[in-house]
């Protein structure tokens, strides 16, 4: 395989073709501990030029990766055989907003937050927006099915995804789904892409749906003494039928690395819940807030904090928004690497698996956190360790290995919202046997020549930790 730069050149102009090393340095990584180069670096504005360089790259089995802002955690915009990063934030329109339809269109460059500041004006907003909104793009939200802390309530990127343009690995492009709430026109396959981790076509449009913004809105924290009794918290709040808009969950590492990095002054407890509620009537947005707070106190939990003002709300959940940059500071010489990072559980799982996971760091002498999106089912965690070190990726192989074990057998998922890609493929596999000849058929119906973003899903490597070069510099 030989990439012909000059070609790519004429398609997409030189100014927007990078092979010096610096540039492929960068774009040989995501925010996963993977690191593999590629040969080039496209950066495309418009559709025909996505269209020629895919037809460009069919022609010549050359391999083709689809980058949004490099936020993935597990490696999908990682290019193991080399060929071309295919750059989409240059696509970054809002090309229409049609408040009185409740749809806008956009291209897949366009980011999170610029989309929600777009729609603003209109009292709309787009929900799904993950802890990444500031940076990550629509078109890398439709490749993971990227959700975030409201999706308890308002769900992830497939509920809001009405219909898209894709390239397929032949070059084609195809219109999917509607502008319509509802359809029922054939395949719909547009859901399909949506978390196919660009393995199965370029997302180059996409339609998405919005919804009003809730005029209320109240956040609440509840301290508990015992993991367990939060858990049992928030298995109680969903069974019980309420509506929270958010359920977050912190454990005591967590609870740790914010104050040590932020001086925030968190209590000293095993587990904070952060529970909210929103909505059009401050009387419904009440209700719903006695009705968790009344639970979180029947399950051992102190309500420390509630408000409906914005700086308060803020104040309140500032512990929580601090986590993951305060994870890196946690103690000199860790870093936070993210492995098995948003697994999924039943809810009456939870305090469980967070236990299960404290349980592993200590047997495999790293340390790690329970804290996500309680709310929707997802346990985020994070692995801290000393990266310069052989024996400390050996056992971390081993603890993800073993706690996903643990999820698959309390028929949990492996990812709940940061998708599979390399670091979660072996787990997943040995999880979803029956599920992978069915995924390799329809990939190969879509993409016959294995073109778009090869070796991610169910044809990742077996072993994660060999599959490319780590990010980091590891001795012995």
């Amino acid at each position: 395989m030989r990439v012909n730069v000059e070609e790519l050149k004429h398609i997409v102009g030189e100014e927007n073709v990078r092979t010096n090393t610096a540039d492929l340095y960068v774009y040989g990584a995501d925010a996963s501990v993977h690191q593999s180069l590629p040969d080039v670096v496209v950066r495309p504005k418009t559709i025909e030029q996505v269209q020629k360089v895919v037809q460009y790259a069919n022609a010549e089995r050359i391999p083709i990766i689809p980058r949004g802002a490099g936020s993935g955690m597990s490696g999908h915009a990682v290019p193991i055989d080399g060929g071309i990063v295919l750059d989409m934030k240059g696509m970054n329109r809002i090309l229409e907003i049609k408040p009185e339809d409740m749809y806008c269109r956009v291209e897949p460059g366009v980011v999170d937050d610029d989309l929600n500041r777009a729609l603003k004006p209109f009292g709309m907003f787009y929900p799904p927006s993950p802890a990444s909104s500031r940076i990550a793009t629509i078109g890398g939200e439709i490749g993971n099915n990227a959700s975030g802390i409201r999706s308890v309530k308002y769900g992830a990127t497939r509920d809001y995804v009405l219909g898209m343009k894709v390239i397929f690995g032949d070059g084609s492009l195809v219109n999917l789904g509607a502008t319509t709430r509802v359809e029922a026109a054939g395949y719909q396959i547009h859901r399909l892409i949506v978390g196919s981790e660009g393995t199965l076509g370029i997302v180059v449009e996409a339609t998405m749906k919005f919804i009003p913004l809730p005029k209320f809105r109240c956040l609440g924290m509840a301290t508990f003494e015992k993991l367990e009794y939060a858990g049992d918290a928030i298995a109680d709040i969903i069974a019980s039928g309420a509506e929270p808009s958010m359920l977050e969950l912190m454990d005591d590492v967590a609870i740790k690395a914010v104050n040590t990095t932020s001086k925030i002054g968190l209590p000293d407890v095993e587990a904070i819940v952060f529970f909210e509620a929103d909505g059009k009537a401050k009387e419904a947005v009440d209700y719903e807030m006695q009705k968790m707070k009344t639970i979180c106190e029947k399950h051992n939990g102190k309500v420390t904090a509630m408000s409906y003002d914005e700086k308060e709300r803020a104040k309140i959940y500032a512990g929580r928004k601090k986590l993951f940059p305060s994870l890196s500071r946690y103690k000199e010489g860790l870093v936070c690497t993210s492995l098995a990072d948003d697994m999924a559980v039943p809810y009456s799982k939870m305090a469980e698996c967070a236990r299960k996971i404290h349980e592993v760091a200590e047997k495999y002498g790293v340390i790690m956190t329970a804290y996500g999106h309680c709310g929707s089912g997802v346990m985020h965690t994070k692995i801290l360790m000393d990266p310069t070190k052989k024996e400390q990726w050996e056992a971390a192989k081993r603890a993800v290995e073993e706690i996903y074990d643990y999820v698959h057998s309390v028929h949990g998922i492996t990812s709940g919202e940061h998708g599979i890609a390399i670091s979660k493929a072996p787990s997943w596999k040995k999880a979803r046997k029956d599920l992978l000849p069915i995924m390799r058929k329809i990939k190969q119906a879509l993409d016959p020549n294995n073109i778009l973003n090869p070796h991610k899903l169910m044809d990742a490597p077996d072993d994660w930790l060999t599959a490319t070069e780590l990010r980091y510099s590891v001795k012995g």
